[in-house]
Protein backbone atom coordinates (compact mmCIF):
# COMPACT_ATOMS: atom_id res chain seq x y z
CA UNK A 1 0.00 0.00 0.00
CA UNK A 2 1.20 3.17 -1.02
CA UNK A 3 1.54 5.61 1.74
CA UNK A 4 1.42 9.47 1.58
CA UNK A 5 2.72 12.06 3.91
CA UNK A 6 1.83 15.83 4.90
CA UNK A 7 2.06 17.55 7.98
CA UNK A 8 -1.71 18.16 8.33
CA UNK A 9 -4.22 16.26 6.95
CA UNK A 10 -7.83 17.65 6.63
CA UNK A 11 -10.60 15.46 5.78
CA UNK A 12 -13.75 17.29 4.32
CA UNK A 13 -13.89 20.08 2.12
CA UNK A 14 -16.75 21.95 2.96
CA UNK A 15 -16.78 25.55 5.61
CA UNK A 16 -14.77 23.72 8.41
CA UNK A 17 -12.38 21.97 6.77
CA UNK A 18 -11.51 24.87 4.15
CA UNK A 19 -11.35 27.20 6.77
CA UNK A 20 -8.82 25.09 9.02
CA UNK A 21 -6.89 24.27 5.82
CA UNK A 22 -6.47 27.92 5.16
CA UNK A 23 -5.84 28.72 8.56
CA UNK A 24 -2.82 25.80 9.15
CA UNK A 25 -1.32 27.42 5.74
CA UNK A 26 -1.65 31.04 7.20
CA UNK A 27 -0.52 30.09 11.08
CA UNK A 28 2.57 28.24 9.70
CA UNK A 29 3.48 31.14 7.24
CA UNK A 30 3.05 28.97 4.43
CA UNK A 31 5.45 26.50 5.78
CA UNK A 32 3.29 23.02 6.47
CA UNK A 33 2.60 20.71 3.91
CA UNK A 34 -1.54 20.77 3.82
CA UNK A 35 -3.61 17.79 2.70
CA UNK A 36 -7.25 18.04 2.57
CA UNK A 37 -9.05 14.85 1.43
CA UNK A 38 -13.38 15.20 0.68
CA UNK A 39 -15.45 12.31 -0.84
CA UNK A 40 -16.72 15.20 -3.37
CA UNK A 41 -15.02 17.77 -5.24
CA UNK A 42 -14.80 21.04 -2.01
CA UNK A 43 -17.80 23.10 -3.97
CA UNK A 44 -20.07 19.91 -3.58
CA UNK A 45 -19.79 19.49 -0.10
CA UNK A 46 -23.27 20.28 1.75
CA UNK A 47 -22.00 23.64 2.76
CA UNK A 48 -22.86 24.92 -0.37
CA UNK A 49 -26.33 24.60 0.67
CA UNK A 50 -26.56 26.78 3.59
CA UNK A 51 -29.18 29.73 3.16
CA UNK A 52 -30.17 32.22 5.72
CA UNK A 53 -26.96 33.32 7.31
CA UNK A 54 -24.04 33.54 9.59
CA UNK A 55 -24.50 35.11 13.48
CA UNK A 56 -22.14 37.51 14.48
CA UNK A 57 -22.32 40.68 16.73
CA UNK A 58 -21.79 43.35 14.67
CA UNK A 59 -23.90 46.57 15.60
CA UNK A 60 -24.63 48.91 18.75
CA UNK A 61 -27.43 47.58 20.83
CA UNK A 62 -26.39 44.42 20.35
CA UNK A 63 -23.60 42.23 22.89
CA UNK A 64 -21.72 39.44 23.48
CA UNK A 65 -23.65 38.44 26.15
CA UNK A 66 -26.72 38.85 24.27
CA UNK A 67 -25.70 36.25 21.72
CA UNK A 68 -24.21 34.19 24.31
CA UNK A 69 -27.68 33.81 26.22
CA UNK A 70 -29.67 33.22 22.82
CA UNK A 71 -27.62 30.29 22.39
CA UNK A 72 -27.62 28.89 25.72
CA UNK A 73 -31.40 29.18 26.34
CA UNK A 74 -31.65 27.95 22.71
CA UNK A 75 -29.52 24.90 23.24
CA UNK A 76 -32.33 24.34 26.66
CA UNK A 77 -28.99 25.37 28.66
CA UNK A 78 -27.41 22.09 27.78
CA UNK A 79 -24.09 24.50 25.83
CA UNK A 80 -20.66 24.54 27.56
CA UNK A 81 -21.36 28.41 28.50
CA UNK A 82 -17.32 29.08 28.50
CA UNK A 83 -17.29 27.53 24.94
CA UNK A 84 -20.57 29.66 23.40
CA UNK A 85 -18.76 32.79 25.28
CA UNK A 86 -15.40 31.97 23.71
CA UNK A 87 -17.39 31.74 20.44
CA UNK A 88 -19.66 34.81 20.23
CA UNK A 89 -16.41 36.77 20.84
CA UNK A 90 -14.54 35.39 17.99
CA UNK A 91 -17.08 35.15 15.61
CA UNK A 92 -17.06 39.36 14.49
CA UNK A 93 -13.45 38.23 13.24
CA UNK A 94 -14.69 35.55 10.94
CA UNK A 95 -17.31 37.83 8.96
CA UNK A 96 -14.79 40.76 8.54
CA UNK A 97 -11.94 38.09 7.79
CA UNK A 98 -13.90 36.63 5.09
CA UNK A 99 -15.44 40.31 3.42
CA UNK A 100 -11.47 40.89 3.12
CA UNK A 101 -11.37 38.00 1.10
CA UNK A 102 -13.89 39.03 -1.04
CA UNK A 103 -17.17 37.37 0.15
CA UNK A 104 -20.35 39.05 -1.34
CA UNK A 105 -22.28 39.96 1.94
CA UNK A 106 -25.60 41.86 1.21
CA UNK A 107 -25.05 45.24 2.40
CA UNK A 108 -28.09 47.39 4.32
CA UNK A 109 -29.01 51.21 2.55
CA UNK A 110 -25.69 52.72 4.31
CA UNK A 111 -23.48 50.23 2.53
CA UNK A 112 -22.75 47.89 5.72
CA UNK A 113 -23.11 43.95 6.07
CA UNK A 114 -26.39 44.11 6.30
CA UNK A 115 -28.10 42.01 9.03
CA UNK A 116 -31.32 40.34 9.52
CA UNK A 117 -33.27 38.72 12.48
CA UNK A 118 -33.83 34.83 12.70
CA UNK A 119 -35.04 32.11 14.97
CA UNK A 120 -34.30 32.24 18.79
CA UNK A 121 -32.33 35.50 18.48
CA UNK A 122 -32.94 38.11 20.17
CA UNK A 123 -31.43 40.91 18.14
CA UNK A 124 -31.32 41.01 14.11
CA UNK A 125 -27.88 39.88 13.55
CA UNK A 126 -28.17 37.35 10.70
CA UNK A 127 -25.27 38.83 8.40
CA UNK A 128 -26.06 36.85 4.80
CA UNK A 129 -25.39 36.79 0.78
CA UNK A 130 -28.81 36.72 -0.31
CA UNK A 131 -30.11 33.41 0.42
CA UNK A 132 -27.19 31.68 -0.62
CA UNK A 133 -24.87 32.42 2.21
CA UNK A 134 -23.42 28.82 2.11
CA UNK A 135 -22.20 29.02 -1.20
CA UNK A 136 -20.71 32.10 -0.72
CA UNK A 137 -18.88 31.76 1.35
CA UNK A 138 -17.69 28.06 0.20
CA UNK A 139 -16.71 30.25 -2.98
CA UNK A 140 -14.84 32.89 -0.92
CA UNK A 141 -12.78 30.03 1.48
CA UNK A 142 -11.69 27.78 -1.76
CA UNK A 143 -10.46 30.51 -3.83
CA UNK A 144 -8.19 31.14 -0.91
CA UNK A 145 -7.22 27.52 -0.30
CA UNK A 146 -7.07 27.14 -3.93
CA UNK A 147 -4.18 30.39 -3.78
CA UNK A 148 -1.89 28.41 -1.67
CA UNK A 149 1.27 26.22 -2.57
CA UNK A 150 1.32 24.23 0.20
CA UNK A 151 -2.65 23.28 -0.02
CA UNK A 152 -2.78 20.05 -1.80
CA UNK A 153 -6.49 18.68 -2.54
CA UNK A 154 -7.46 14.95 -2.81
CA UNK A 155 -10.93 15.44 -4.16
CA UNK A 156 -13.01 12.43 -4.46
CA UNK A 157 -10.80 10.04 -1.75
CA UNK A 158 -12.73 8.87 0.32
CA UNK A 159 -11.30 8.10 4.28
CA UNK A 160 -12.30 4.55 5.63
CA UNK A 161 -10.22 4.79 8.77
CA UNK A 162 -8.44 6.75 11.24
CA UNK A 163 -4.71 4.63 13.05
CA UNK A 164 -4.59 4.99 16.54
CA UNK A 165 -2.26 3.34 19.02
CA UNK A 166 -1.11 4.57 22.21
CA UNK A 167 -3.33 7.25 22.07
CA UNK A 168 -1.74 9.21 19.12
CA UNK A 169 -2.70 9.49 15.64
CA UNK A 170 -0.43 7.44 13.13
CA UNK A 171 -2.30 7.77 9.91
CA UNK A 172 -5.68 6.74 8.06
CA UNK A 173 -6.43 5.06 4.68
CA UNK A 174 -8.49 6.68 2.51
CA UNK A 175 -9.74 5.03 -1.13
CA UNK A 176 -8.59 7.23 -4.97
CA UNK A 177 -12.22 6.37 -6.27
CA UNK A 178 -11.29 6.98 -9.96
CA UNK A 179 -8.93 3.78 -9.49
CA UNK A 180 -10.34 1.92 -6.38
CA UNK A 181 -6.75 1.97 -4.96
CA UNK A 182 -6.50 2.18 -1.11
CA UNK A 183 -3.64 4.36 -0.15
CA UNK A 184 -2.41 5.50 3.63
CA UNK A 185 -1.70 9.13 4.91
CA UNK A 186 0.84 10.05 7.74
CA UNK A 187 0.72 13.37 9.64
CA UNK A 188 1.15 15.05 11.94
CA UNK A 189 -2.08 16.34 12.89
CA UNK A 190 -5.64 15.47 11.58
CA UNK A 191 -8.60 17.73 11.18
CA UNK A 192 -12.11 15.97 11.36
CA UNK A 193 -14.12 18.58 9.11
CA UNK A 194 -16.53 15.57 7.95
CA UNK A 195 -19.68 17.29 8.30
CA UNK A 196 -23.34 15.76 9.32
CA UNK A 197 -26.05 12.59 9.33
CA UNK A 198 -28.77 13.85 7.49
CA UNK A 199 -29.11 10.75 5.54
CA UNK A 200 -29.89 8.31 8.01
CA UNK A 201 -33.22 9.57 7.22
CA UNK A 202 -35.74 9.48 5.06
CA UNK A 203 -36.62 12.74 4.86
CA UNK A 204 -33.82 15.24 5.04
CA UNK A 205 -32.54 18.54 4.32
CA UNK A 206 -29.42 17.05 3.44
CA UNK A 207 -27.31 16.12 0.73
CA UNK A 208 -26.53 12.21 -0.43
CA UNK A 209 -23.03 12.13 1.12
CA UNK A 210 -23.81 13.39 4.43
CA UNK A 211 -23.71 9.82 5.63
CA UNK A 212 -21.82 10.74 9.37
CA UNK A 213 -18.32 8.79 8.11
CA UNK A 214 -16.34 10.82 10.13
CA UNK A 215 -18.11 10.18 13.06
CA UNK A 216 -18.17 6.78 12.63
CA UNK A 217 -14.27 6.26 11.81
CA UNK A 218 -13.31 8.59 15.34
CA UNK A 219 -16.00 6.33 17.08
CA UNK A 220 -14.27 2.90 15.85
CA UNK A 221 -10.88 4.51 16.25
CA UNK A 222 -11.89 4.76 20.23
CA UNK A 223 -12.87 8.66 20.29
CA UNK A 224 -16.24 8.99 22.27
CA UNK A 225 -19.38 10.62 20.28
CA UNK A 226 -21.27 13.39 22.30
CA UNK A 227 -24.62 14.00 22.56
CA UNK A 228 -25.88 11.96 20.03
CA UNK A 229 -29.51 11.76 20.78
CA UNK A 230 -30.01 15.12 19.52
CA UNK A 231 -30.92 15.86 16.29
CA UNK A 232 -32.40 18.83 15.02
CA UNK A 233 -35.34 18.72 12.72
CA UNK A 234 -35.79 22.08 10.47
CA UNK A 235 -39.38 23.03 10.22
CA UNK A 236 -39.44 23.84 6.66
CA UNK A 237 -38.05 20.62 4.38
CA UNK A 238 -39.53 21.24 0.93
CA UNK A 239 -42.34 18.20 0.32
CA UNK A 240 -41.59 15.96 -1.46
CA UNK A 241 -37.91 16.42 -1.25
CA UNK A 242 -36.88 17.56 1.58
CA UNK A 243 -34.47 20.45 0.47
CA UNK A 244 -34.30 23.09 2.66
CA UNK A 245 -36.50 25.76 2.50
CA UNK A 246 -34.66 28.59 4.46
CA UNK A 247 -35.25 30.28 7.98
CA UNK A 248 -35.01 33.29 5.91
CA UNK A 249 -38.27 32.90 4.45
CA UNK A 250 -40.03 33.17 7.84
CA UNK A 251 -37.50 36.67 9.01
CA UNK A 252 -38.93 37.75 5.57
CA UNK A 253 -42.35 37.65 7.29
CA UNK A 254 -43.31 34.18 5.99
CA UNK A 255 -46.01 32.64 7.70
CA UNK A 256 -46.61 29.15 8.90
CA UNK A 257 -50.69 28.02 8.69
CA UNK A 258 -52.62 24.96 9.01
CA UNK A 259 -55.59 23.52 7.02
CA UNK A 260 -57.84 26.08 8.66
CA UNK A 261 -55.50 29.01 7.71
CA UNK A 262 -54.78 29.87 11.29
CA UNK A 263 -51.28 30.62 12.13
CA UNK A 264 -51.04 28.26 14.64
CA UNK A 265 -47.69 29.00 16.28
CA UNK A 266 -49.44 31.62 18.49
CA UNK A 267 -50.33 28.63 20.36
CA UNK A 268 -46.98 27.39 21.19
CA UNK A 269 -44.65 30.43 21.03
CA UNK A 270 -47.24 33.46 21.33
CA UNK A 271 -44.29 36.17 21.16
CA UNK A 272 -41.71 34.31 18.95
CA UNK A 273 -44.46 32.98 16.87
CA UNK A 274 -42.68 31.48 13.37
CA UNK A 275 -39.32 32.67 14.42
CA UNK A 276 -39.08 30.65 17.74
CA UNK A 277 -36.23 28.19 18.03
CA UNK A 278 -36.28 25.10 15.31
CA UNK A 279 -37.01 22.21 18.07
CA UNK A 280 -39.60 24.48 19.19
CA UNK A 281 -41.37 25.15 15.58
CA UNK A 282 -41.05 21.59 14.49
CA UNK A 283 -42.94 19.74 17.60
CA UNK A 284 -45.55 22.58 16.64
CA UNK A 285 -45.82 21.12 13.21
CA UNK A 286 -45.74 17.49 13.82
CA UNK A 287 -48.27 18.02 16.55
CA UNK A 288 -50.62 20.16 13.87
CA UNK A 289 -49.57 17.01 11.60
CA UNK A 290 -50.62 14.37 14.09
CA UNK A 291 -53.69 16.02 15.47
CA UNK A 292 -55.76 16.46 11.59
CA UNK A 293 -55.26 20.02 11.35
CA UNK A 294 -52.44 19.84 8.54
CA UNK A 295 -53.32 20.04 4.81
CA UNK A 296 -53.30 16.82 2.57
CA UNK A 297 -51.65 16.10 -0.57
CA UNK A 298 -50.08 13.50 -2.69
CA UNK A 299 -47.12 13.09 -0.51
CA UNK A 300 -49.17 12.80 2.92
CA UNK A 301 -49.83 15.62 5.56
CA UNK A 302 -47.93 19.14 4.83
CA UNK A 303 -48.19 22.80 6.53
CA UNK A 304 -47.97 25.82 4.52
CA UNK A 305 -45.30 28.58 4.57
CA UNK A 306 -47.22 31.58 3.47
CA UNK A 307 -44.85 34.22 1.71
CA UNK A 308 -47.32 35.75 -0.82
CA UNK A 309 -47.36 39.21 0.90
CA UNK A 310 -43.69 39.67 -1.24
CA UNK A 311 -43.94 39.93 -5.21
CA UNK A 312 -42.19 38.72 -7.83
CA UNK A 313 -39.64 41.44 -8.21
CA UNK A 314 -38.87 41.21 -3.89
CA UNK A 315 -38.74 37.69 -4.19
CA UNK A 316 -36.01 37.27 -6.92
CA UNK A 317 -34.01 40.23 -5.05
CA UNK A 318 -34.03 39.28 -1.52
CA UNK A 319 -35.14 35.33 -1.82
CA UNK A 320 -33.82 34.01 -5.20
CA UNK A 321 -33.14 30.93 -4.33
CA UNK A 322 -36.09 29.72 -2.58
CA UNK A 323 -38.16 31.25 -5.03
CA UNK A 324 -36.53 29.05 -7.74
CA UNK A 325 -36.60 25.91 -5.37
CA UNK A 326 -40.44 26.30 -4.76
CA UNK A 327 -41.29 26.94 -8.48
CA UNK A 328 -38.87 24.39 -9.67
CA UNK A 329 -39.35 21.02 -7.52
CA UNK A 330 -43.19 21.95 -5.75
CA UNK A 331 -44.32 23.44 -9.11
CA UNK A 332 -45.64 26.52 -6.84
CA UNK A 333 -45.23 30.23 -7.52
CA UNK A 334 -44.42 31.16 -4.06
CA UNK A 335 -45.69 34.85 -4.76
CA UNK A 336 -48.81 33.44 -5.35
CA UNK A 337 -49.70 30.33 -3.21
CA UNK A 338 -47.88 28.69 -0.50
CA UNK A 339 -45.42 26.70 -0.17
CA UNK A 340 -45.65 23.06 1.29
CA UNK A 341 -42.95 21.88 4.19
CA UNK A 342 -42.79 19.73 6.87
CA UNK A 343 -40.42 18.82 9.33
CA UNK A 344 -37.21 17.68 7.66
CA UNK A 345 -33.78 16.26 9.76
CA UNK A 346 -31.56 18.91 9.37
CA UNK A 347 -28.80 19.10 11.96
CA UNK A 348 -26.05 16.97 14.91
CA UNK A 349 -25.78 17.88 17.73
CA UNK A 350 -23.71 15.64 18.82
CA UNK A 351 -20.51 14.36 17.41
CA UNK A 352 -17.09 13.80 18.17
CA UNK A 353 -16.08 15.34 21.66
CA UNK A 354 -13.85 18.34 21.42
CA UNK A 355 -12.68 20.75 23.17
CA UNK A 356 -12.93 24.66 23.29
CA UNK A 357 -9.70 24.17 21.16
CA UNK A 358 -11.25 21.60 18.80
CA UNK A 359 -8.46 18.63 20.45
CA UNK A 360 -10.16 15.26 21.04
CA UNK A 361 -8.91 13.00 23.54
CA UNK A 362 -6.67 10.84 20.92
CA UNK A 363 -3.37 13.40 20.97
CA UNK A 364 -3.08 15.02 16.88
CA UNK A 365 -6.66 14.44 16.25
CA UNK A 366 -8.95 17.58 16.17
CA UNK A 367 -12.88 17.93 15.23
CA UNK A 368 -14.55 21.09 13.59
CA UNK A 369 -17.49 22.24 12.51
CA UNK A 370 -20.80 19.64 12.46
CA UNK A 371 -19.14 16.36 13.21
CA UNK A 372 -17.61 18.11 16.63
CA UNK A 373 -19.31 18.38 19.69
CA UNK A 374 -17.39 20.96 22.17
CA UNK A 375 -20.94 21.85 23.50
CA UNK A 376 -21.59 24.83 21.88
CA UNK A 377 -25.52 23.97 20.38
CA UNK A 378 -26.36 21.72 23.46
CA UNK A 379 -29.58 20.31 22.99
CA UNK A 380 -30.23 22.58 20.17
CA UNK A 381 -28.88 24.73 18.00
CA UNK A 382 -29.71 28.07 17.10
CA UNK A 383 -30.25 28.99 13.04
CA UNK A 384 -27.35 30.96 11.95
CA UNK A 385 -25.04 28.93 14.39
CA UNK A 386 -23.27 26.70 12.27
CA UNK A 387 -21.63 28.09 9.50
CA UNK A 388 -20.08 30.76 12.16
CA UNK A 389 -19.50 27.63 14.03
CA UNK A 390 -17.22 26.45 11.06
CA UNK A 391 -15.70 29.51 10.50
CA UNK A 392 -14.83 30.04 14.12
CA UNK A 393 -13.80 25.97 15.03
CA UNK A 394 -12.38 25.49 11.84
CA UNK A 395 -9.69 28.41 12.24
CA UNK A 396 -9.30 27.14 15.50
CA UNK A 397 -8.93 23.73 14.70
CA UNK A 398 -6.36 24.72 11.67
CA UNK A 399 -4.66 26.86 14.47
CA UNK A 400 -3.58 24.27 16.90
CA UNK A 401 -3.43 21.69 14.34
CA UNK A 402 -0.35 23.93 13.25
CA UNK A 403 1.34 24.42 16.15
CA UNK A 404 1.34 20.97 16.81
CA UNK A 405 2.81 19.79 13.40
CA UNK A 406 5.31 22.33 13.79
CA UNK A 407 6.46 21.36 17.12
CA UNK A 408 6.50 17.51 16.78
CA UNK A 409 7.94 14.75 14.50
CA UNK A 410 5.63 12.38 12.43
CA UNK A 411 4.50 9.50 14.64
CA UNK A 412 5.49 5.91 13.02
CA UNK A 413 2.39 4.30 11.16
CA UNK A 414 1.88 0.56 12.13
CA UNK A 415 1.63 -1.82 8.99
CA UNK A 416 -0.99 -4.54 10.58
CA UNK A 417 -3.79 -2.05 10.49
CA UNK A 418 -3.44 -0.69 6.95
CA UNK A 419 -3.77 -4.62 5.78
CA UNK A 420 -6.61 -5.37 8.31
CA UNK A 421 -8.56 -2.33 6.39
CA UNK A 422 -7.50 -3.48 2.93
CA UNK A 423 -8.98 -6.99 3.83
CA UNK A 424 -12.07 -5.36 5.44
CA UNK A 425 -12.71 -2.85 2.02
CA UNK A 426 -11.81 -5.53 -0.79
CA UNK A 427 -12.75 -9.01 0.79
CA UNK A 428 -15.16 -8.25 3.52
CA UNK A 429 -17.44 -5.72 1.60
CA UNK A 430 -16.61 -5.81 -2.35
CA UNK A 431 -15.88 -9.56 -1.88
CA UNK A 432 -18.99 -10.37 0.14
CA UNK A 433 -21.20 -12.94 -1.43
CA UNK A 434 -24.19 -12.73 0.17
CA UNK A 435 -27.59 -12.20 -0.66
CA UNK A 436 -28.57 -8.95 1.04
CA UNK A 437 -29.14 -5.38 -0.95
CA UNK A 438 -27.43 -2.30 0.19
CA UNK A 439 -30.12 -0.22 -1.24
CA UNK A 440 -33.07 -2.11 0.37
CA UNK A 441 -30.72 -2.33 4.11
CA UNK A 442 -30.11 1.54 3.43
CA UNK A 443 -33.91 1.89 3.04
CA UNK A 444 -35.00 0.35 5.59
CA UNK A 445 -32.58 2.00 7.93
CA UNK A 446 -33.74 5.53 6.83
CA UNK A 447 -37.49 5.00 7.63
CA UNK A 448 -36.59 3.16 10.67
CA UNK A 449 -35.04 6.55 12.03
CA UNK A 450 -38.23 8.54 10.55
CA UNK A 451 -40.47 6.60 12.17
CA UNK A 452 -38.91 5.75 15.27
CA UNK A 453 -36.32 8.31 16.44
CA UNK A 454 -38.29 11.10 14.98
CA UNK A 455 -39.16 14.69 16.53
CA UNK A 456 -41.05 12.69 19.01
CA UNK A 457 -39.97 9.92 21.08
CA UNK A 458 -40.91 7.15 23.06
CA UNK A 459 -39.14 3.99 24.90
CA UNK A 460 -40.77 1.02 23.22
CA UNK A 461 -40.13 2.70 19.70
CA UNK A 462 -36.82 3.19 20.51
CA UNK A 463 -36.47 0.11 21.39
CA UNK A 464 -37.94 -1.27 18.30
CA UNK A 465 -35.55 0.63 16.48
CA UNK A 466 -32.56 -0.37 18.11
CA UNK A 467 -33.76 -4.11 17.23
CA UNK A 468 -33.91 -3.14 13.98
CA UNK A 469 -30.87 -1.28 13.57
CA UNK A 470 -28.71 -4.24 14.92
CA UNK A 471 -30.49 -6.57 12.53
CA UNK A 472 -29.21 -4.93 9.44
CA UNK A 473 -26.02 -5.04 10.95
CA UNK A 474 -26.14 -8.74 11.00
CA UNK A 475 -27.65 -8.92 7.53
CA UNK A 476 -24.76 -6.08 6.25
CA UNK A 477 -22.56 -8.96 6.58
CA UNK A 478 -24.29 -10.74 4.01
CA UNK A 479 -24.28 -8.05 1.12
CA UNK A 480 -23.40 -8.61 -2.18
CA UNK A 481 -22.27 -5.66 -4.66
CA UNK A 482 -22.48 -6.50 -7.81
CA UNK A 483 -20.62 -4.04 -9.56
CA UNK A 484 -16.37 -5.81 -8.35
CA UNK A 485 -14.79 -3.03 -10.49
CA UNK A 486 -12.36 -1.08 -8.82
CA UNK A 487 -12.61 2.19 -11.06
CA UNK A 488 -14.86 4.90 -9.52
CA UNK A 489 -17.38 2.27 -7.68
CA UNK A 490 -20.19 3.97 -6.06
CA UNK A 491 -21.86 0.46 -4.96
CA UNK A 492 -18.88 0.37 -2.84
CA UNK A 493 -19.08 3.54 -1.59
CA UNK A 494 -22.88 3.32 -0.87
CA UNK A 495 -21.65 -0.22 0.99
CA UNK A 496 -19.11 1.56 3.33
CA UNK A 497 -21.17 4.58 4.13
CA UNK A 498 -23.92 2.02 5.16
CA UNK A 499 -21.52 0.46 7.54
CA UNK A 500 -20.88 3.58 9.22
CA UNK A 501 -24.72 4.61 8.98
CA UNK A 502 -25.39 1.56 11.02
CA UNK A 503 -23.22 2.36 13.84
CA UNK A 504 -24.09 6.04 13.77
CA UNK A 505 -27.77 5.27 14.39
CA UNK A 506 -26.53 2.60 17.05
CA UNK A 507 -25.31 5.60 19.03
CA UNK A 508 -27.85 7.81 18.35
CA UNK A 509 -31.09 5.61 19.82
CA UNK A 510 -29.06 4.00 22.92
CA UNK A 511 -28.04 7.73 23.54
CA UNK A 512 -31.55 8.49 23.24
CA UNK A 513 -33.12 5.53 24.98
CA UNK A 514 -30.90 6.41 28.31
CA UNK A 515 -32.13 10.03 28.78
CA UNK A 516 -35.23 9.75 30.19
CA UNK A 517 -36.23 13.45 29.62
CA UNK A 518 -37.12 16.27 27.25
CA UNK A 519 -34.59 18.80 26.81
CA UNK A 520 -34.38 20.64 23.12
CA UNK A 521 -34.44 18.71 19.95
CA UNK A 522 -34.83 15.48 22.36
CA UNK A 523 -38.49 14.71 23.11
CA UNK A 524 -39.47 11.44 25.25
CA UNK A 525 -43.49 11.61 25.34
CA UNK A 526 -42.90 9.04 28.11
CA UNK A 527 -40.87 11.53 29.89
CA UNK A 528 -42.05 14.87 28.79
CA UNK A 529 -40.45 17.12 31.82
CA UNK A 530 -36.58 18.34 31.40
CA UNK A 531 -34.53 16.67 34.36
CA UNK A 532 -31.72 19.49 35.45
CA UNK A 533 -31.42 17.13 38.66
CA UNK A 534 -30.53 14.47 36.77
CA UNK A 535 -29.72 14.96 33.40
CA UNK A 536 -27.87 18.33 33.07
CA UNK A 537 -24.98 16.16 31.84
CA UNK A 538 -23.35 15.47 28.22
CA UNK A 539 -23.74 11.70 26.77
CA UNK A 540 -20.20 10.10 25.74
CA UNK A 541 -20.49 7.42 23.88
CA UNK A 542 -17.74 4.64 23.33
CA UNK A 543 -17.25 1.82 21.07
CA UNK A 544 -17.39 -1.35 21.97
CA UNK A 545 -17.90 -4.63 20.07
CA UNK A 546 -21.29 -5.23 21.90
CA UNK A 547 -22.36 -1.97 21.43
CA UNK A 548 -21.57 1.84 22.92
CA UNK A 549 -20.85 2.52 26.42
CA UNK A 550 -22.40 5.29 27.60
CA UNK A 551 -20.33 7.67 30.22
CA UNK A 552 -21.29 11.24 31.37
CA UNK A 553 -19.69 14.46 32.07
CA UNK A 554 -21.36 17.84 33.73
CA UNK A 555 -22.31 20.76 31.65
CA UNK A 556 -19.97 23.54 31.89
CA UNK A 557 -22.00 26.56 33.13
CA UNK A 558 -20.14 30.29 34.29
CA UNK A 559 -22.80 32.77 34.57
CA UNK A 560 -26.38 31.48 33.13
CA UNK A 561 -28.55 29.14 35.69
CA UNK A 562 -30.91 27.09 33.75
CA UNK A 563 -34.30 28.49 33.98
CA UNK A 564 -37.78 27.86 32.40
CA UNK A 565 -37.36 28.32 28.72
CA UNK A 566 -40.23 30.16 26.81
CA UNK A 567 -40.55 32.13 23.88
Amino acid sequence: MEVLTHDVVVIGAGLAGLRAAVEASEASGGKLDVAVISKVHPMRSHSVCAQGGTAAVMREGDSFDLHAWDTIKGADFLADQDVVEFFVRRAPREIIKLERWGCPWTRDVEGRIAQKPFGGHSFPRACYAADMTGLMEMRTLYGRATAYGNITFYDEWMVTRLVVEGGVARGLTAIELKTGELYAFRAKAFVFATGGIGRLYAFTTFSHTATGDGMAIAYRAGLPLADMEFVQFHPTGLVPQGILISEAARAAGGKLLNVKGERFMKRYAPERMELAPRDIVARAEQREIEEGRAFVGPYGPYIALDLTHLSEEEFKERLPQIYELATKFAGVNPAEEPIPVKPAAHYAMGGIRANMRTETPVKGVFAAGECACYGLHGANRLGTNSTIDCLVFGAVAGEHAAKLAMSTDLPELPKEPLAEEEKRVFDGILGSEGDERVPALREELRNTMQEKVYIFRHGDQLKEALKTIRGLRERFRNIRIEDKSRTFNTALVHALELDFMIDVAEVIIVSALARTESRGAHYRLDYPRRDDENWLKHTLAYYTPEGPRLDYEPVRITRWKPTERKY
